[in-house]
């Protein structure tokens, strides 16, 4: 899917209109942008050629 965003936010919003209701999932994944992976990536840049992956936080003791 290719949306024209500046930030995660933004992607988060786009993705949401596709997709109703994914919202609540995706703001429990960590995601990673470019390769890097990030818990918190709210207002972290997407650029027009960035490549998101959201991945299942690992959680545990």
């Amino acid at each position: 899917m290719q949306v024209a965003v500046t930030n995660y936010r933004e992607l988060l919003i786009a993705v949401e209109e596709k997709f109703p209701g994914i919202h609540e999932r995706l703001e429990r994944a960590s995601v990673a942008i470019d390769g890097q992976i990030y818990q918190d990536a709210f207002l972290e840049p997407v650029g027009p050629t960035s490549e998101v992956h959201f991945l299942p936080r690992i959680e545990g003791g």
